[in-house]
């Protein structure tokens, strides 16, 4: 069995997060899926000296990383009043897929939220991705539907003009 650790990643780590981007996108072009854009290193450098980049080791290997935040209001709108954690770009290791490693995250998250004093988890999708929406509500995400994102300027290009699948687990 594998020993699963979770921690902050840090500026050791930026070409790793970058390749697994790569990799990430490379597949969701290959699935025909909305991809991801190349991401702007300075958000991820931010976003490792704010501690909000983690990453997950097993066995000496870095299995996957993600981003959290607490506010996420260009996609979230009004309900980004309720106190909560949002997931973000959560990317495998390919050496590590199938290994249910999003379940990890969110046990892992779950108590972050509580240790923050936040009430949900949630995260989203950019469009309508039934395998997705199915993955998420397995690993026990609420799928709340999709919703059409109305300002866009402040996020990742691949939200433009965009709806998203939204999911929540509420604590």
């Amino acid at each position: 069995m594998m020993k699963l650790q979770i921690q902050n990643s840090t500026l050791h780590d930026i070409d790793s997060i970058f390749k697994f981007y790569r990799i990430a996108t490379d597949f969701q072009k290959a699935k025909f899926m909305v991809y991801w854009p190349e991401f702007d290193r300075k958000l991820i450098e931010q976003e490792l000296e704010e501690n909000r980049q983690w990453k997950m080791i097993a066995d000496q290997d870095i299995a996957c990383v993600w981003a959290t935040t607490f506010d996420d209001p260009d996609i979230w709108e009004e309900r980004n009043d309720d106190p909560a954690v949002y997931i973000h770009r959560i990317a495998t290791n390919p050496n590590f897929r199938g290994k249910n490693l999003v379940n990890t995250i969110v046990n892992w998250s779950i108590e972050y939220a509580r240790a923050n004093n936040k009430k949900f988890v949630r995260l989203d999708t950019v469009g309508e991705n039934k395998g997705l929406i199915d993955h998420y509500t397995k690993c026990g995400f609420d799928f709340l539907g999709l919703k059409k994102l109305r300002n866009t300027a402040g996020l990742p290009a691949h939200y433009d003009n965009a709806s998203v699948s939204l999911f929540e687990i509420k604590l």
